[in-house]
């Protein structure tokens, strides 16, 4: 074990201990409490399956978790035990990885516009590996941190952009200069980054991002750069709902990378997963601390949801103080005061943060059966970019995260210390559940819930 996690850091369940256990247990408590404060449960077993997949499926690729994905200190634990990277944005996420004891080596400094201070920090704190895409970032990094070494972040898109100025990575016609530069200023480029995001599940893309930086590769060896590090960027997705599961995409990568960067090449990779990692782990609660009720006339409605519609009248309700992370965010059920759940007409409702000068819209078009004051909402999949890596972003204090793991979970963190299993035996013991076998599905309350992609 590397020290960075241990039992006190979550709850230990057993096999067979579910969300609605969990979930019910620590909801129980809080609704006798006059201050409800939202709260998340993660699951940590499930970000430990996750690794092993992601390792098992790109085997050649090492994962550097985007700490803005989700800076919350059990995630940030776990992944340094299993041996993962970081990849910072910032000062801030450079000191909250570094304070739990990760080496300035696992981090990547990958924001390819950072601040002179930020630079200078990360210099006096070891961090030497950087991105930049540009002249005036290249010229500021060689003034602040002349150690530093740089990848040269390209775009690989041959589809124009409709804002410019708004694409990170720079065209492959301004490579060379950007490298000739770098070496009249004696900064050192190491290798090239690329980050696709969605457009990272079209193998065609993809490969055509890998033969660019290869290009790239070549022109920085010709100009006397040691070019060993290729970075592939992200855009894993986190759930299963997608067009395409890891594995399908890691076939493609496979393929790109053993064509242009086959093994034995002296080319490193890695690769940015923050969705893939923590999406489906978290599960978000929130209590209504109020609610109004707008009366909308519709001919011929009588306020209740059909499979396709939800018409008048608009509920507003307030007590959500994270972004949701998604533009149709799921409630996955209901915990409500009210037991059992009366049968209550369904409404198209719309929800905010707090009340108060800040409050901001959440979600709306989502269809609920009638609150109140008190009941709680729960959220599946609302690991990724939920939870701020600064107080400054909110506001207000942070949601409560409450960490799980199963037993077998733990096991498998000290048995494979974060690599695959190798032998047969160890892949069929992992073919059981590493989590806490937590079904969203189950609702505590409500059974359907309808939001603007359909039935849940």
């Amino acid at each position: 074990m590397n020290g960075y996690l241990n039992e006190s850091n979550f709850l230990m369940v057993e096999e067979g201990f579910t969300t609605r256990d969990l979930l019910e247990n620590l909801l129980g408590d809080l609704c006798q409490e006059s201050d409800q404060q939202a709260f998340f449960v993660a699951d940590l077993g499930d970000i430990v399956k996750k690794h092993l997949r992601f390792l098992k499926a790109l085997p050649r690729v090492r994962p550097y978790f985007p700490v803005k994905c989700n800076g919350s200190e059990g995630v940030i634990r776990l992944l340094a035990e299993l041996g993962a990277g970081f990849a910072c944005a910032n000062k801030a996420e450079i000191s909250r990885v570094q304070g739990i004891g990760v080496p300035a080596d696992r981090i990547f400094y990958s924001s390819p516009c950072k601040q002179v201070a930020h630079i200078r920090y990360a210099a006096t704190h070891g961090v030497r590996l950087m991105a930049f895409d540009n002249e005036v970032e290249l010229s500021k990094v060689a003034r602040s941190h002349p150690r530093a070494r740089m990848l040269l972040g390209i775009t690989a898109d041959s589809t124009p952009s409709a804002h410019p100025s708004m694409t990170f990575g720079t065209t492959l016609e301004s490579c060379r200069h950007l490298l000739e530069a770098a070496k009249e200023q004696a900064v050192q480029v190491v290798g090239i980054s690329f980050h696709l995001g969605s457009r990272g599940l079209e193998p065609q893309a993809l490969a055509q991002a890998v033969a660019a930086a290869q290009l790239v590769f070549d022109m920085g060896t010709e100009l006397g750069h040691h070019m060993h590090l290729l970075d592939i960027g992200g855009g894993f997705p986190g759930t299963e709902d997608t067009r395409a599961p890891l594995e399908e995409i890691a076939a493609g990568i496979n393929s790109a990378l053993d064509l242009y960067f086959p093994e034995g090449s002296g080319v490193d990779i890695v690769a940015r997963p923050g969705r893939f990692y923590v999406t489906s782990a978290f599960t978000l609660a929130v209590s209504i601390t109020a609610l109004e009720e707008i009366p909308v006339e519709q001919p011929g409605s009588d306020g209740r949801c059909d499979n396709s519609t939800c018409p008048p009248p608009w509920i507003t309700l307030w007590g959500v103080p994270v972004t949701l992370g998604h533009p149709h965010p799921c409630v996955c059920s209901l915990f409500s005061l009210q037991r059992p759940c009366p049968e209550h007409p369904w409404h198209s409702s719309s929800l905010w943060g707090p009340p108060g000068p800040a409050e901001d819209p959440i979600a709306q078009g989502l269809c609920l059966p009638q609150l109140h004051v008190g009941d709680w909402l729960l959220f599946g999949n609302m690991g990724a970019y939920t939870i701020p890596t600064s107080p400054l972003l909110t506001g207000g204090p942070q949601p409560q995260v409450t960490y799980a793991m199963s037993r077998m979970a733990w096991k498998a963190i000290q048995l494979f210390q974060g690599k695959p299993p190798q032998t047969e035996e160890d892949r069929e013991s992992l073919c059981t559940p590493l989590s806490c076998g937590w079904e969203m599905a189950e609702t505590l309350c409500v059974t359907p819930v309808f939001t603007p992609a359909g039935i849940i």
